[in-house]
């Protein structure tokens, strides 16, 4: 099994930064795209950024500008750097990361817990 381990968020004014970070962990034989998810209250679960693992990137355009994804394959984390926050930018980020399990011959899809990004104006 791969477990995924967000960390970084936190209640920031409008136009400051954050720094997601999200290890992945276990039973790991390879990763293929990571990404970051996000769900505010009432509202359904959007894609925020993504990033293959040969460093193909990809964004919301909400974000295009604001935010960068990376990772560090050597140890299974993935990034997201925010900047100049918005209000609107309030909701749980999740790490998203497809991967394939020691003795599995497919690739599944996991989920990080969530962690929460709060934006006051």
């Amino acid at each position: 099994q791969v477990q995924l381990v967000e960390s970084g968020g936190g209640l920031v004014q409008a136009g400051g930064s954050l720094r997601l970070s999200c290890a992945a962990s276990g039973s790991i034989f390879s990763i293929n795209a990571m990404g970051w998810y996000r769900q505010a209250p009432g509202k359904q679960r959007e894609l925020v950024a993504a990033i293959t693992s040969g460093g193909s990137t990809n964004y919301a355009d909400s974000v295009k500008g604001r935010f960068t994804i990376s990772r560090d394959n050597a140890k299974n984390t993935v990034y997201l750097q925010m900047n100049s926050l918005k209000p609107e930018y309030t909701a749980v980020y999740y790490c998203n990361a497809a991967a394939q399990a020691m003795g599995v011959m497919h690739f599944d899809t996991y989920w990080g817990q969530g962690t929460q990004v709060t934006v006051s104006s």
